[in-house]
């Protein structure tokens, strides 16, 4: 990733970890009674229980957001447009939702040290830039950010953390839970038929059926495969491919699974172009992975189900417990029914 696009991650990431788990925070929006009697500061968005949430910080997330589509080279969407009060009742949301969470963190006694976020800021320094603090200065005058601004994302994100790690710590998934769903569940775990084939890829019929006579002429799939085929993810292995029964377009795979062993069909055409095809071994049938092999991934799904249930319940209670104490200025308070973007398009992997 570009070292430019990690301030985007801090703020996506943030985002996501605490407004995936809720939908959105808040209160009602323009119909609130609450919305539109407590009183907001000049200099600020929205309240919190008589804490403001500054303008100069939705500024600077918002800014960020249209960071994040220039580079993606995504046309940012216009003011009042849906997309854009989207996108602007996101950022209210997750500013509304960082103070609740540092609220509920004392009252959980959940703490973070300054060294904890020190130490996180040293890990991406080691990941976006090598460990070089000159190269981090840097990319913070070019983005117009301060280390405080950064500080304050990678604290507000392991707070987020640690709540969700104190809310969930209680789930756990059973034996018996992983064997119903597996039994309920076997089409997830089938896997279709599958063969090893090789081809070569041109773009004219003439000069596949050239290649095809040279091959009947005794001449190696491989090497011809390697030179010619247009295909170059497979061309650099001799063609190998390896077709998993409804993967490939169905010109190819009608041929493909039908051959013998060892093969080669006549030129086949599909919308990629001309196929000559070789049958490298017999066709695997369908098969079910058996439960052994998948049972941790099975039980670690669904203990990441029961975490993130635990975590959307516990959120939904905090919403309604600040949801009468909450004030947005004119302009920023979010429609009766909110929504969030289903995508910033940006990455959000930490």
């Amino acid at each position: 990733m570009h070292p430019s696009r990690w301030f985007l991650l801090l703020l996506v990431s943030a985002m996501v970890a605490l407004a995936a788990a809720c939908g959105g925070g808040g209160g009602d929006g323009d119909d609130s009674e609450d919305a539109s009697t407590i009183p907001v500061p000049a200099d600020a968005v929205a309240v919190v229980d008589e804490t403001a949430v500054p303008r100069a910080e939705f500024d600077r997330l918002f800014a960020q957001a249209e960071a994040a589509y220039k580079s993606q080279q995504r046309e940012f969407p216009a003011a009042g447009t849906p997309e854009y009060e989207q996108l602007k009742n996101q950022t209210v949301d997750f500013l509304i939702q960082r103070i609740e969470f540092a609220r509920e963190a004392k009252a959980l006694g959940i703490t973070v040290t300054d060294q904890e976020v020190d130490d996180r800021l040293t890990e991406l320094k080691q990941q976006f830039f090598d460990g070089d603090d000159t190269k981090y200065q840097a990319e913070l005058e070019k983005q117009a950010i301060t280390e405080a601004d950064v500080l304050a994302d990678l604290r507000a994100q392991l707070v987020s953390q640690k709540i969700f790690a104190e809310v969930t710590k209680g789930e756990s998934v059973t034996d018996e839970e992983v064997d119903t769903y597996y039994n309920e569940n076997t089409d997830q775990f089938t896997q279709p038929e599958s063969r090893d084939v090789a081809h070569i890829l041109v773009d004219k019929k003439e000069k596949a059926d050239e290649l095809y006579a040279q091959l009947q002429d005794g001449a190696d799939f491989a090497k011809l495969a390697e030179k010619n085929s247009t295909d170059t993810g497979s061309a650099a292995d001799g063609g190998k491919l390896t077709d998993v029964r409804g993967s490939f377009v169905p010109e190819f795979e009608e041929v493909a699974f039908a051959l013998e062993t060892g093969e080669i069909s006549e030129p086949v055409k599909s919308q990629f172009g001309w196929h000559i095809i070789k049958a490298l071994d017999d066709t695997k049938p369908e098969a079910v992975t058996p439960l052994a092999e998948v049972r941790d991934s099975v039980k670690d799904q669904l203990l990441k189900d029961k975490q993130n249930k635990a975590m959307a319940a516990w959120v939904e209670e905090i919403r309604a417990k600040y949801a009468a104490l909450i004030g947005f200025a004119a302009g920023f308070a979010p429609p009766k029914t909110a929504s969030l973007p289903a995508d910033t398009g940006a990455e959000t992997g930490q």
